[in-house]
């Protein structure tokens, strides 16, 4: 195990490594300045280091921030353009929620300067973590995974019409792994009888775009989930009385097998 007071990183030898990018809830300095830390907290990935709590002891590598993606978004483009151009989306450094409620209070947004040193300070350490840790892994194996965890509210009217698939698999297209790897996912997530997309809303963040590369023996996995899939959702925006509800391990136990044969499944194609 290897840690700084952020950043977490597991080391396995089997060829899968978990990104958590957004189960974060350290909001650093900023939190006087923002509207509230319910707010700043509101859009987390809740409980999914929990749910996926099992990875390790899988012989997965686990790359883990505590840094809220409200300080910085891990999984967008450092250079600041939009990973779904045309559609809403938050930025590398959010100003605004999921239901685009305003963070800070007015006058209180970061400028350039201080995006800079946030990418410096938190991003750039995060992506050097997945890069040595996809070198070490490499080396031992022709081909590995890179299994990027996400969840998010299954009604967000900014971003996307209607309600979310239960499952939501990003390869980019394609284009971040093999089709025999996706098929294989597809496979379990239409067994579960949950509604599931490939490519749909959620393609990929940065994460599987930046260091997905089949031809390099690399085959990258983003998987959105949405919360009731594995919690208690409440209705609309939610509220600090009720969001985010208690981690309910009974409740999340059918999501959490599904996720273990995913993850199982993935390991067994990388050894093929």
């Amino acid at each position: 195990m290897s840690a700084t007071p952020w950043l977490t990183i597991q080391r396995g030898n089997a060829p899968l490594l978990v990104s958590l990018p957004h189960t974060g809830t350290d909001l650093a300095d900023i939190e006087p300045r923002l509207v509230s830390r319910w707010l700043g907290q509101r859009d987390c990935d809740w409980w999914i280091d929990r749910l996926y709590d099992f990875a390790g002891s899988l012989g997965a590598t686990v790359v883990h921030t505590a840094i809220s993606r409200t300080v910085i978004d891990v999984n967008r483009d450092p250079s600041g353009a939009s990973l779904y151009p045309g559609q809403a989306t938050t930025e590398l450094c959010p100003t605004t929620t999921f239901d685009g409620d305003p963070l800070y209070q007015e006058g209180e947004e970061p400028k350039q300067a201080e995006i800079d040193s946030r990418r410096k300070e938190f991003f750039e350490p995060y992506h050097a973590a997945l890069e040595a840790e996809i070198a070490r892994l490499r080396a031992v194996h022709p081909k590995i995974v890179l299994y990027d965890c996400h969840s998010i509210r299954s009604v967000l009217p900014l971003l996307f019409e209607g309600t979310l698939p239960v499952f939501n698999l990003g390869t980019n297209d394609g284009r971040s792994a093999d089709p025999a790897l996706q098929d294989k996912v597809a496979t379990i997530m239409a067994e579960t009888g949950q509604s599931w997309v490939v490519n749909g809303r959620f393609k990929g963040g940065w994460i599987t775009r930046h260091h997905g590369g089949p031809e390099r023996g690399v085959h990258a996995l983003q998987m959105e989930l949405s919360n009731r899939g594995y919690m208690h959702e409440p209705e609309g925006k939610g509220s600090p009385d009720n969001w985010p509800t208690p981690y309910d391990p009974d409740f999340a136990a059918p999501m959490r097998a599904t996720l273990t044969n995913i993850l199982e499944t993935a390991i067994a194609w990388a050894r093929s």
